[in-house]
């Protein structure tokens, strides 16, 4: 009606008003495609921030429940330690800030991930707590040949040194498992430090607790032959093991003599942790028969016993099992330089001297352990 009257009013012909009725529906299929291809834009926009926040939101679950699904990391999560408030002092880098490629590329992580499953941190089941120089290192790189043991390849010593990072700092530097996996951690300072049996203890009272034994007296030479290694001037054995230059006074200050009184440092383990989850490896028959101690290791665990003799060759030069292949090599190999060192000669005197003092102790651990390790 209004267009007839307007039409009527302007006196338009019918040629003008068939050309002004083309012009309004022009106009109306222009701003029709306009807002069309302004919607399909809005929306191809929001689903691409939708399909990012899919991609991302299972790392942050994926950190999240490491620290809640596991029942070993149970403890760590409600006890309310110092560790845990203060690890805002230094704040550690969130596991979900890394992308899991660059952490893990193993082809068997390449391919889980490829099916969907996502391996995950968590705080260690097991620790290698010692002692020094009794044969650790030999220990841990035996028992990661098993599949389902993954480990931290260096000493973390978070017990000792960086307890107040935080158990969220702990974790993210263990290694990636999936379930099933034991996942392990060997820092052989945590033996003989006061404070550690109560923060393994906070952490998860069901923690597995390996421990290295090996005679004393030439875990106390072996100890001193790495220091002296680094420093050219050090003085003699016999010197530093003993007071005043004389055999008849031992000197208990002296590190590689203290920490060979193993009954002292047990019995702080024994306050917190029951001897059914310490298990104690000889450090001799570590060397002797690596494939016997790793067998009780992988019962201990509750492995199947899959690393065996075939794993294992003895390297007369280096006096030290090796192994024809390991987690990260395939061909055969021995531990590095520093293991099998030749110890210097040590006068004979000072060996049965130091041997009389440690007897006692060594009977105190023997009775302990229920273990008679046979030392001189």
């Amino acid at each position: 009606m209004y267009m007839s009257i307007w039409c009527h009013n302007l006196n338009l012909s019918s040629r003008s008003l068939a050309i002004a009725l083309v012009a309004c529906v022009t106009l109306v299929y222009f701003s029709y495609s306009f807002n069309a291809c302004l919607f399909a834009s809005l929306s191809r926009t929001l689903q691409q921030s939708n399909l990012r926040n899919l991609l991302t939101l299972p790392q942050r679950n994926d950190t999240s429940s490491s620290s809640s699904s596991s029942s070993n990391n149970a403890d760590a999560s409600t006890t309310a330690t110092p560790s845990t408030t203060n690890a805002t002092t230094t704040p550690p880098t969130h596991p979900a800030a890394q992308p899991l490629p660059s952490i893990d590329g193993a082809p068997k992580y390449q391919m889980l991930r490829q099916q969907g499953l996502r391996p995950s941190r968590h705080l260690p089941d097991t620790l290698i707590i010692g002692v020094k120089k009794s044969g650790t290192r030999a220990l841990l790189e035996f028992i990661r040949l098993h599949p389902d043991v993954r480990a931290a390849g260096s000493e973390v010593h978070f017990f000792d040194r960086h307890y107040q990072r935080g158990l969220r700092w702990y974790r993210h530097h263990m290694p990636y498992t999936i379930e099933g996996q034991i996942t392990m951690e060997k820092t052989p300072s945590y033996f003989v430090t006061k404070e550690v049996p109560q923060r393994v203890y906070h952490m998860n009272t069901a923690t597995k607790l390996l421990i290295v034994v090996r005679d004393p007296v030439t875990r106390a030479i072996s100890d001193y032959t790495q220091a002296a290694s680094k420093k050219s001037d050090m003085k003699r054995f016999e010197q530093l093991a003993f007071v005043n230059g004389s055999y008849a006074v031992v000197d208990t200050n002296w590190g590689p003599v203290k920490i060979g009184v193993y009954a002292r440092y047990l019995e702080r383990w024994l306050h917190f942790f029951p001897l059914s989850q310490l298990l104690f490896i000889s450090g001799e028959r570590l060397i002797m028969d690596p494939a016997y101690e790793i067998g009780r290791v992988q019962d201990f665990l509750g492995l199947k016993r899959v690393v065996t003799e075939k794993h294992f060759y003895f390297n007369a030069t280096k006096g030290f099992p090796c192994l024809f292949k390991s987690e990260a090599r395939s061909t055969p190999h021995c531990l590095g330089k520093t293991k099998g060192r030749n110890h210097p000669h040590i006068d004979a005197n000072a060996i049965e001297r130091l041997r009389e003092f440690y007897r006692p102790f060594n009977n105190k651990f023997y009775q302990l352990t229920g273990i008679n390790f046979a030392w001189p």
